[in-house]
C-alpha cells in the first residue's frame, strides 16, 4: 500500500493513498491485447495437414451459359433469338440439351416491368433448372454485363 507524506502541524504524517492507480492496469490490458492480436491469426489457420498430390483434369463445364433476356417491351429472347412466352421452356430444353445443371443467366432491361423478369424466372424454375443467375451491371463502372 502506498503512503503519502502530508504536512500536518509542522510534522509529516504517513497516511495511505485512497486513490486507485489505473496505470498498471492499463499497461497489463494493452499487453494482453497485443498478445491476443498476435496469437489470433495463428489459431485461425487450423491444423496443419499434408495433402496428397493427385493429377486431375479440369472440369469440363466450359459451355457458356444460356442467356434469357427480357427487353423493355417484355419480349423474351433465348441466346439472342426471339421466343414467345409459350415456347420459352421448349427453347431452353433445346439449348441445354435437357441438361438441368446447365447455367442460365437472366437479363432484364432496366425499364421492363418487374413481373416479366419474375415470369421468366418462374418458367425456368418450374422446368427444374437450378443454376440460374440474374445479370446486372456494376454501378458507376463502364463494364457491361454478359451479352
Amino acid at each position: 500500500m502506498a503512503f503519502a507524506l502530508r504536512k500536518h502541524d509542522s510534522e509529516f504524517d504517513a497516511q495511505p493513498i485512497a486513490d486507485i492507480n489505473v496505470t498498471p492496469l492499463v499497461d497489463v490490458m494493452l499487453v494482453l491485447l497485443i498478445v491476443f492480436m498476435v496469437a489470433a491469426p495463428l489459431m485461425a489457420s487450423g491444423v496443419p495437414v499434408d495433402l496428397p498430390k493427385v493429377q486431375t483434369k479440369q472440369l469440363n463445364d466450359q459451355k457458356p451459359p444460356i442467356v434469357v433476356s427480357v427487353d423493355a417491351a417484355g419480349v423474351f429472347f433465348v441466346d439472342k433469338r426471339e421466343v414467345p412466352t409459350s415456347q420459352l421452356l421448349a427453347a431452353l430444353s433445346e439449348d441445354s440439351e435437357n441438361n438441368k445443371d446447365r447455367r442460365i443467366h437472366v437479363r432484364g432491361d432496366r425499364n421492363v416491368p418487374y413481373g416479366a423478369v419474375i415470369e421468366a424466372m418462374g418458367i425456368i424454375n418450374s422446368a427444374g433448372y437450378s443454376k440460374v443467375a440474374l445479370v446486372s451491371e456494376a454501378p458507376n463502372v463502364g463494364i457491361k454485363s454478359a451479352k
